[in-house]
């Protein structure tokens, strides 16, 4: 496992490699290799696996920057990864509004100071970049990797087909199907290590797609068949459920003259719902399925007794 010396290292090797490309520069591996004083096969990897993401290309035995492209706003691997995420966090707001803030993020690159404020509360991943970058290769690739992955104070090894990186409540995961038993996990990415791509490659169904367009946390489950629930919402938070509904497939079956109302909701897993349900107890109360509102009954029981 990398220490956070090791991962700063290579972080200032690579944004010094791109730089003096982006300069223009024909790089070759041996001559990087004796001036950062690493092996060969350390600078090979950099270039076909940390810089995969970048247009560049082998020629002649020398690594050169596409015709044509510059590093004009970032020169750093870190601030383009970043970015990448914070673009891809705007797609699910909708349409319109990403189409404005892809136009603006590469602004932000340039701006000291912004008045815009945003809390996303995301997971901190900035010892996970290398990894983060195999994965994306991977799963534009449609590439099998091998990894380990920590479970339980045991590194358990896997072959799995990468789909998507997820983030759900802040915590980033790996959708991947594992090649033992062809079951759809969600691996926490901060566990997984020693990833290695495979000459193997495999094919993804939409299936996937809408089931991650439809849940709502990290609980779906892809063997379970959606279905409804039917939640009382009172006027104290109804307004802030129509603002941001609970999830894309929210339905407003019935308002009330008090202000109150009942929405419909589809779900896979019970998990999906019930955090959200105690997050704003008492103001909210199952209606249907009733298994659903006995555990929250149950567990409020639980709680009291304590």
């Amino acid at each position: 496992m990398a220490y956070k010396h090791d991962y700063d290292k290579i972080l200032t090797r690579l944004t010094i490699i791109l730089s003096r490309l982006n300069d223009g520069e024909s790089l070759g591996v041996k001559e990087l290799a004796q001036e950062f004083n690493v092996s060969t096969r350390t600078i090979q990897r950099d270039f076909n696996e940390r810089l995969v993401s970048f247009p560049i290309y082998q020629e002649n035995k020398k690594w050169k920057m596409s015709d044509g492209f510059k590093l004009e706003k970032s020169s750093n691997i870190e601030d383009t990864i970043i970015l990448d995420i914070i673009e891809k966090l705007t797609e699910g707001i909708g349409a319109e509004f990403y189409s404005k803030a892809k136009k603006l993020l590469s602004k932000l690159k340039n701006a000291d100071s912004s008045p815009i404020y945003a809390k996303l509360n995301l997971e901190d991943i900035s010892d996970k970049l290398s990894e983060i970058q195999l994965l994306e290769k991977a799963i534009k690739e449609k590439t099998t990797i091998n990894c380990n992955y920590s479970f339980e104070n045991m590194a358990i090894k896997m072959i799995v087909k990468p789909l998507k990186i997820l983030n759900f409540e802040g915590f980033w995961y790996l959708l991947a199907i594992d090649t033992k038993n062809e079951i759809l996990k969600k691996l926490y990415l901060k566990n997984i290590f020693s990833i290695k791509l495979t000459d193997d490659n495999f094919t993804t169904s939409k299936k996937i797609d809408e089931l991650l367009e439809n849940s709502i946390s990290v609980w779906f489950d892809e063997e379970s068949e959606p279905f409804e629930v039917k939640l009382h919402i009172s006027k104290v938070i109804s307004k802030f459920l129509k603002r941001k509904p609970i999830s894309k497939n929210q339905i407003i079956e019935s308002i009330y003259e008090d202000g109150s109302m009942d929405i419909i909701v589809k779900i896979t897993h019970e998990m999906e719902i019930l955090p959200i349900v105690k997050y704003w107890v008492p103001h909210i109360k199952i209606i249907e399925p009733i298994w659903i509102d006995k555990i929250v009954k149950d567990d409020l029981k639980v709680y009291l007794s304590i």
